[in-house]
């Protein structure tokens, strides 16, 4: 990591109790000095080649490395007030458990007072002993020994009846006993860092139970420190095995990274490929879910290398749709130009050269890429409905023309007889002029519906109305002429 990171990541530190992060600021300061004093001697290394006097030679200051110092001046004057707070409290405590141990110590040696009263003050200072915090380390030791042996003491060589002083053995006895057969009970426990946090209770309570006799002192210990034993044992393997998994999460994390990091978005031009890449991303990303903690000097790391790769998997997408967005307006105002012409010849009466104009219209819009979502409907309706009117208008205009033909058609033959019917060959013809009119009403009405939708189907649609019109021009001229010749 750089310089820079390392200084954040000291940041970030500072929020928390500084004595849970004792080691990841080490370890922070480690890595940056390293990486510091490389940067220093590669540019006295620089400034030697440079031919400089190194004799006035000075580093430069590194800004960095200031404000790093003076993060870390502030953990130190944390860490020193927390310490601070806590040695006060550990020597208040240490002066409570000596003050207890000077009462045990008058209470074990003294041979002449009341057993009763004092076999009574005994178990109140060592019920008050219990409710003592912590006391520094280096005293630990020492003071249990102290409270040991004056407890034995007062049993040992204070006189009391022996009654009492059995009494008090056999209480121990079954006490210890019990804890014995609970430390035994706890390594059929499934759950072993619940059965060692249950051990490390009643070694604290075996701590404050009174002494059995001599006789029975060091087997007793001795069966419970190998259920201890036993339990530790299996905490220690615990707690190897979850090392070993936190190692195999690492591997399974790390490979995770490399695959993300080869889905390229260099390719990625539509929908589509996005989505898949996206879904390859997800997919790690589930995955990587479902992996544990790799380990703790590694976890924060690895996890910022699979956030680096998968944010720039994203930053690259985002970029991308903001560009099809800008593409997708300008392909909007482009059929929006396109609407403005189709509306200014909608009410056209040049059917052919309006019709071509608007056939050219919709070829281009048809060549216009995607546009908005929520305009794009709205536009195409617009454009659709102009493209409509035209040709509506057009239909009717040449259903007018027919209607009128068809008038004409009756009034002569109105003129002529009910005998003078025409010839089986004209009626023919009729019928074929009037099949092959009513295929090209058809086709205009469809051409108006598939406006700006099928390019290569209009073309084909007009060329064959072109031809059926042709081909209307032909009957009626035969049918002309045959009336002209009668």
């Amino acid at each position: 990591m750089e310089k820079q990171e390392l200084l954040e990541q000291l940041k970030a530190l500072l929020s928390n109790d500084v004595n849970e992060v004792k080691d990841q600021v080490e370890e922070l300061k480690n890595q940056f000095y390293r990486i510091y004093h490389q940067e220093q001697e590669a540019a006295k290394k620089k400034a030697e080649e440079l031919g400089e006097n190194m004799a006035e030679y000075k580093p430069a200051v590194d800004e960095i490395e200031q404000d790093f110092k003076q993060l870390f001046s502030i953990y130190k004057q944390r860490r020193a007030e927390a310490n601070a707070a806590r040695e006060a409290e550990q020597q208040q405590n240490l002066l409570r458990k000596q003050n207890i141990l000077a009462q045990m110590k008058e209470l074990a040696e003294s041979e002449t007072a009341d057993v009763t009263a004092n076999l009574q003050k005994m178990r109140d200072l060592q019920a008050e002993w219990k409710t003592i915090g912590p006391v520094p380390a280096p005293q630990v030791a020492a003071l249990w020994k102290e409270y040991q042996h004056y407890g034995e003491q007062f049993y040992d060589l204070v006189k009391i009846n022996f009654e009492l002083r059995e009494y008090d053995f056999k209480k121990n006895l079954q006490e210890k006993t019990a804890l014995c057969e609970q430390a035994e009970a706890l390594q059929d426990n499934p759950d072993i860092v619940v059965a060692n946090r249950a051990l490390q209770q009643l070694h604290e309570e075996w701590a404050n139970i009174g002494p059995v006799s001599r006789e029975l002192r060091e087997d007793l210990w001795n069966r419970f420190k190998e259920a201890s034993t036993v339990i530790n044992k299996r905490h220690q393997e615990y707690f190897d095995k979850i090392h070993a998994k936190e190692e195999e999460n690492l591997q399974k994390k790390q490979a995770l990274i490399e695959r993300a990091a080869e889905i390229q978005t260099e390719g990625l031009k539509t929908n589509k490929q996005w989505d898949e890449a996206t879904a390859k991303i997800q997919a790690i990303q589930a995955e990587w879910r479902t992996i544990g903690f790799a380990p703790k000097k590694h976890n924060q790391a690895v996890y910022d290398d699979f956030r680096a790769v998968t944010d720039k998997f994203y930053q690259a997408k985002t970029a991308f749709y903001k560009g099809l967005r800008d593409e997708m307006n300008a392909n909007l105002k482009k059929k929006k130009e396109l609407l403005r012409q189709a509306e200014e010849l909608k009410d056209s009466t040049e059917w052919k050269e309006t019709t071509d104009k608007l056939i050219e219209l919709q070829k281009q819009w048809k060549q216009i890429g995607a546009v908005p979502r929520k305009y794009s409907e709205e536009v195409w309706k617009q454009f659709s409905a102009a493209c409509d009117h035209f040709f509506e208008e057009k239909k009717k205009a040449f259903h007018a023309d027919h209607e009128a033909y068809i008038k004409r058609q009756e009034e002569r033959r109105a003129q002529r007889s009910k005998d003078d019917e025409l010839s089986g060959d004209r009626r023919k013809l009729v019928r074929m002029y009037e099949a092959i009119q009513l295929e090209t009403k058809t086709m205009e009405n469809n051409m108006g519906f598939f406006s700006g939708k099928a390019e290569g189907l209009l073309k084909s649609m007009q060329q064959k109305i072109e031809a059926n019109k042709k081909k209307m021009d032909e009957i009626e001229a035969k049918i002309a002429q045959m009336d002209a010749a009668e």
